[in-house]
C-alpha cells in the first residue's frame, strides 16, 4: 500500500510539473467546476475515478477510466475547485505494485 500511495504522490507531482510547462507554452486546456467535469465524463464515457493523489501545491490529480479501461482521462483539480483535462487516452490498466526486492 505503502508503494502505491508513493507512486501516486510520484505521479501527482510529474503532471502538476507537465501541466505548468505544457500551460506555460501551449493554450491553456479547458477547466470547469470539478462537479461538471466529473459529470460530462461519466455521460460522454462512462469514467469515473480509479486513482488519486495530492501535489506538494494542494492540487488533487486523479486518474479516470472506464470499468473495462477502454478509455481514461487525468485531471488536475486546483485548490479553488477547478479541474482541468491534462491527458486523455486508451487502454488503461491497473499495474500491480513491485515487492521491495523484485527486479525492474
Amino acid at each position: 500500500m505503502k508503494t502505491l500511495i508513493t507512486a501516486a504522490a510520484f505521479l501527482a507531482a510529474f503532471l502538476w510539473a507537465l501541466l505548468s510547462i505544457v500551460g506555460a507554452a501551449a493554450a491553456r486546456p479547458a477547466c470547469n467546476p470539478r462537479n461538471q467535469v466529473l459529470d460530462q465524463l461519466a455521460d460522454r464515457y462512462k469514467e469515473a475515478p480509479v486513482a488519486a493523489g495530492v501535489t506538494n501545491q494542494g492540487a488533487l490529480v486523479e486518474v479516470l477510466a472506464t470499468g473495462d479501461g477502454k478509455t481514461w482521462t487525468i485531471i488536475v483539480t486546483t485548490p479553488q475547485g477547478q479541474s482541468c483535462i491534462v491527458a486523455a487516452g486508451e487502454g488503461w490498466r491497473q499495474v500491480a505494485p513491485k515487492r521491495d526486492g523484485e527486479g525492474a
